[in-house]
């Protein structure tokens, strides 16, 4: 797909959490924005910091074409995304997207498809939920977090489709990891995954015990998003690769998990 440059300036920043915030952008120019995949990624220009001058990776959180707006979903963890998250409406950010490859579409509407997310983890299978519902899918959601108050975008994802949940301490739906919720132990056709290695990889031995096929979206460190600095390499079955444009989105297939 085409790779666009583009200017977007933030028409809200939603404090979602204490290290959570939801920016809503829009091109400043007014331009269409591209088409985008599920699961596909950004490289933001981090501006006017000392500490940042690299770009910073983020997943597209969701894709509003008639608003012509940008979700993107930003958790704090540095200087660079700790400037993104107190950003304020109308400051603009220098955008390169839509970059990588997305989830992949069942063919066949009755596949039973679960969409697993682990905290911000959760980002890209918003817009996931909404293309598969548009499609004639009905997506289910498994969510998990130590706590109910870090559980992200609930409302905006029940509206889509059924919604499972575990938190660490039970203050919302089931008790424990989100890797050990029952509906793991039902017949499901396809895992779509996303958050922390340790339970991305849960979730794919969970997928081929109930055979499941399962994608996962890797999280590795980018610096470029083109595959030019290569520190984002995974070890494949056809042998090294650049998560940023061979994935982020992998079958478990493809992995040596």
């Amino acid at each position: 797909m085409k790779k666009h440059i583009i200017d977007f300036k933030i028409v809200e920043n939603r404090r979602l959490h204490d290290i959570y915030s939801l920016l809503i952008l829009t091109p400043t120019s007014g331009q269409q924005l591209p088409p985008i995949k599920p699961g596909q990624f950004v490289q933001v220009a981090i501006d006017n910091s000392k500490t940042t001058f690299l770009r910073r990776p983020i997943s597209i959180n969701f894709v509003d074409y008639e608003a012509n707006q940008l979700w993107l979903l930003v958790r704090k963890a540095g200087d660079g995304t700790s400037h993104l998250i107190n950003m304020k409406p109308e400051e603009s950010l220098n955008i390169i997207l839509p970059l990588g490859n997305g989830f992949s579409i069942p063919a066949d509407k009755n596949t039973r498809v679960l969409l697993a997310g682990g905290g911000v983890g959760i980002a890209p299978m918003l817009y996931l939920g909404q293309v598969l519902k548009e499609q004639g899918f009905s997506p289910e959601f498994l969510i998990g977090a130590r706590s109910a108050k870090d559980i992200l975008q609930l409302d905006i994802l029940q509206k889509i489709g059924t919604v499972h949940i575990s938190t660490e301490d039970g203050s919302l739906g089931e008790k424990g990891l989100v890797t050990t919720n029952t509906i793991l132990s039902q017949d499901i056709d396809l895992i779509y995954c996303c958050g922390p290695a340790p339970m991305m990889k849960a979730i794919a031995n969970v997928a081929k015990n109930i055979n499941a096929q399962c994608e996962v979206s890797l999280e590795n460190m980018m610096a470029c998003g083109v595959g030019a600095c290569l520190c984002c390499v995974e070890n494949t079955v056809k042998g090294n690769v650049c998560v940023c444009t061979e994935g982020p989105v992998f079958n478990i297939n493809q992995l040596t998990w």
